[in-house]
């Protein structure tokens, strides 16, 4: 699957997140901890922001001026009907220019669906983006090498890809970042997420 396409299946399932039933508290103690690693509080970014605004509004609460992308034109809809006042974006991470350098860019649960082919390219342009003292987290699965799968867990088809946690550590020590944390914090499912600094 191509990043077009894993738009078009999360325009399907908004409602998820819009639901009553969606933890709106999910991920925010992992910012809370990332945030206290930055350095300055300008700009920040939300990759694969979707539409319930909880990293924006934490964000705005400790002082950034946050902006968000998203693969999903309906997520990004709906993302500005909350918050009119925020720079989103309909872009794919894989191909678009980051317009910006920034002091804290998220990217929770959302690079995990890239193309493994991609995941370098990334992650390089991620951390390029990123003023030096500048603070980076993201989620992805906890594997012990790089792979791929797909399955309809969250009802249309999904892909999903990983380095594994030495391949991504790899990438940022090559990259002269500072690993500040690495946490499996749904164990023992894969889910695992990384703070990290660029030096």
């Amino acid at each position: 699957m191509n990043p077009s396409d894993i738009g078009q299946a999360y325009n399907r399932i908004t409602h998820v997140w819009q639901s009553d039933g969606f933890n709106m508290s999910n991920g925010i103690a992992q910012h809370e901890r990332a945030i206290k690693f930055a350095k300055s509080k300008g700009k920040a970014l939300d990759i694969g922001c979707g539409c319930t605004g909880r990293f924006i509004d934490l964000l705005l609460s400790n002082g950034f001026q946050p902006a968000g992308i998203d693969v999903s034109s309906e997520m990004i809809r709906l993302a500005k009907r909350r918050h009119p006042l925020i720079d989103f974006r309909h872009e794919d991470i894989c191909s678009c220019e980051l317009p910006d350098k920034y002091d804290f860019i998220t990217a929770w649960d959302s690079i995990w669906h890239i193309p493994l082919a991609e995941q370098v390219n990334v992650i390089t342009k991620i951390v390029g983006s990123l003023n030096v003292g500048g603070v980076f987290i993201f989620s992805f699965g906890g594997t012990q090498g790089p792979g791929d799968q797909q399955n309809t867990h969250m009802g249309p088809e999904v892909y999903y890809s990983s380095l594994g946690v030495n391949g991504f550590l790899k990438i940022f020590m090559n990259l002269e970042c500072i690993i500040r944390h690495l946490e499996f914090d749904q164990y023992p499912e894969l889910h695992t997420y990384l703070i990290v600094e660029k030096t």
